[in-house]
């Protein structure tokens, strides 16, 4: 089977789908719709197909593209238009999650699964309210229960809506936490002496204390060798008889 036929099946099929496609759906789904052809297609030209589809529509004069996002392939509109699209949904396209409810699916996220009281345990306050407003968006879901606390509480992990609400493939697109605290990061202050006094401070004490390390006990030691040079030079009394 020729890739020219297998891509404008591949793009009705993403296009009309109303979840995200893999590229395991997508194959199924061809060789159903081609059951009658000996020939069938196979993943590597599922595959293939998919890389030049995702090329084409990354072209400047289409305003929307082809993307890996929430498990799967999706037609997604390109952010420079996102403005535009907004009229039409209104205050429902515009809507935020609050600070509390993006501080608990923070916590979900990189520490899934988890239970309410951990998740309580890290923020410090009652989540009752964040955690039922995330079940209500179908950002998280309740993947079960920890059977080793007690009274077994139930546990809570991302969805596929959290990852297609976020436009990531899968948790493991999360930036690292450090990458998310190094704009928090802050330089240690480097205190001098004269901070904490209006006299002038001794030029030979701002000089030491910029000496490196290793010059300062290289000073030290030939300081130490010189005087016991003096020491071995100074002349000693004749030994009585």
């Amino acid at each position: 089977m020729e890739l020219s036929q297998i891509i404008p099946h591949i793009e009705v099929l993403i296009f009309a789908s109303e979840k995200p496609l893999t590229a395991g759906d997508i194959l199924e789904l061809i060789n159903n719709a081609f059951g009658f052809m000996e020939e069938r297609a196979t993943i590597e030209q599922i595959d293939a197909a998919l890389d030049g589809i995702r090329e084409k529509y990354s072209a400047e004069f289409y305003p929307f593209e082809v993307k890996q996002s929430g498990g799967g392939w999706q037609f997604l509109t390109k952010s420079v238009y996102h403005p535009t699209i907004a009229q039409l949904n209104g205050d429902k396209f515009l809507k935020r999650l609050s600070n509390a409810a993006l501080e608990t699916l923070s916590i979900i996220a990189y520490k899934q699964p988890i239970t309410k009281g951990e998740i309580e345990a890290i923020r410090g306050v009652n989540s009752d309210y964040s955690i039922q407003k995330l079940l209500e968006k179908e950002l998280i879901i309740i993947s079960g229960r920890n059977e080793h606390l007690p009274g077994r509480p139930l546990v809570y992990a991302t969805s596929q809506n959290f990852m297609d609400y976020f436009g990531i493939n899968s948790s493991g697109d999360l930036p690292e936490i450090k990458e998310v605290l190094a704009d928090q990061i802050v330089e240690a202050t480097v205190v001098k002496p004269e901070d904490f006094t209006d006299w002038p401070v001794a030029e030979e004490t701002k000089a030491d204390e910029e000496l490196p390390l290793e010059e300062t006990l290289s000073t030290e030691e030939s300081n130490i060798d010189t005087t016991q040079a003096e020491t071995d030079e100074t002349p000693q009394p004749p030994a009585e008889a």
